[in-house]
């Protein structure tokens, strides 16, 4: 159990941490540099991204991560990490709520430009850019920073559950106290080692006197 957990919060992790790197490699890189270029450009661009970016590579994290992270909640609160619980809920949330906004902002844009054909025959390309740029890069803005916060709680509950895993295998490990006997004497009880671990002492014998012999009388005067 507690290497399948360790297993799943990794991967998880990997996960929610590529797609705060892509989000926010968008929010302060590609978007920018898009920004500079011309409206027929940048249509061409972003029609060939979003069409380039559906493959495997992609979409294996980004969808795997949601029950990776249900999966990982579901372990931290049946076995070991408990510790670790409110973070992994935390970026359950803030993963789905980053997924929601993807899904329900982002991906209607991305289709609404889609639909307005080759860069090559549109007849404004000023206005399908207008109509897509700005609502585009805010909400994207704001899936990087969840997904980066979701990253962010994933790193310290990867850290809780090390942590606890280490004070837990050291509980364990640690030897057993010795046994404490009791010793009776003439002042009260008092804890001592137990039977037959005590030294033995040697108890002071009688002093030896000196054999008492003639007494002489010095000279009197």
């Amino acid at each position: 159990m507690k290497n399948l957990q360790q297993a799943v919060l990794l991967l998880t992790t990997l996960a929610t941490g590529l797609m705060a790197g892509l989000f926010a490699a968008f929010a302060y890189s590609v978007m920018p540099g898009l920004a500079r270029s011309s409206d027929r450009t940048f249509v061409e661009a972003m029609q060939n991204i979003n069409k380039a970016i559906l493959n495997p590579v992609f979409m294996l994290p980004f969808m795997a991560a949601i029950p990776l992270l249900g999966l990982a909640v579901v372990l931290a609160w049946r076995g070991h990490g408990r510790a670790a619980l409110p973070w992994l809920m935390a970026a359950l949330v803030l993963y789905l709520l980053a997924f929601v906004v993807t899904n329900g902002l982002n991906v209607p844009l991305n289709d609404q430009l889609a639909r307005a054909g080759s860069p090559d025959h549109i007849r404004a390309p000023a206005a399908v850019r207008e109509n897509f740029e700005s609502t585009w890069v805010a909400w994207n803005v704001v899936c990087a920073l969840l997904h980066t916060g979701a990253f962010g709680c994933l790193l310290w509950a990867l850290i809780v559950y090390g942590a606890h895993r280490t004070q837990t295998t050291a509980a364990a490990t640690s030897p057993a106290p010795r046994p404490v006997t009791a010793e009776h004497h003439a002042g009260g009880t008092r804890p001592g080692p137990a039977r037959g671990t005590e030294s033995r002492t040697t108890q002071p014998g009688p002093v030896p006197q000196e054999p008492q012999g003639r007494r002489t009388d010095g000279p009197r005067r």
